[in-house]
């Protein structure tokens, strides 16, 4: 699985991930050439005809914004929200705790997984239902998403 992680992702916890996913390709946007910047309705397309099944994104808004909504619709790509916006370390190491606690099984469903998934990681309690929220958008489908019958 190819996995992609926004440029809202932080290098320290790309670094974090590379280090405990092992099985799965990681790539940062900004490590693309001419990537960064990219308005996330024109990221999703393109990177789905790259050959990514997943986006790992702290953009959260991405989700309230039709167009976006839609773009995420569209490419069918599985799309991994962290929601952490705190400030310095304290940020940087809640973000890396809750990714490093909900990615790994995240992945795993994702595998498995009959369609696309919307996945917020929600916290590092060990308890699965404590640390993910999945959405089945085909079964569910959240505000603005496009209906593709």
């Amino acid at each position: 699985m190819r996995l992609l992680l926004d440029e809202n992702v932080s290098r320290p916890l790309h670094q974090a991930i590379a280090a405990f996913v092992l099985e799965q390709e990681i790539v940062h946007l900004l490590d693309l050439d001419r990537w960064s910047g990219t308005r996330d309705e024109t990221l999703y397309p393109r990177v789905a005809s790259e050959g990514f099944h997943v986006v790992l994104t702290n953009d959260a808004r991405q989700m309230q914004r039709p167009r976006e909504v839609e773009a995420i619709a569209v490419s069918g790509l599985h799309r991994i929200e962290y929601p952490h916006k705190h400030p310095g370390l304290i940020g940087i190491g809640l973000a890396i705790a809750t990714v490093a606690a909900g990615l790994p099984a995240a992945l795993a469903l994702l595998t498995e997984a009959d369609g696309q998934r919307l996945v917020t990681l929600r916290g590092i309690d060990p308890a699965p239902a404590s640390r993910l929220r999945v959405i089945a958008p085909a079964m569910t489908p959240p505000k603005f998403w496009p209906s593709l019958t």
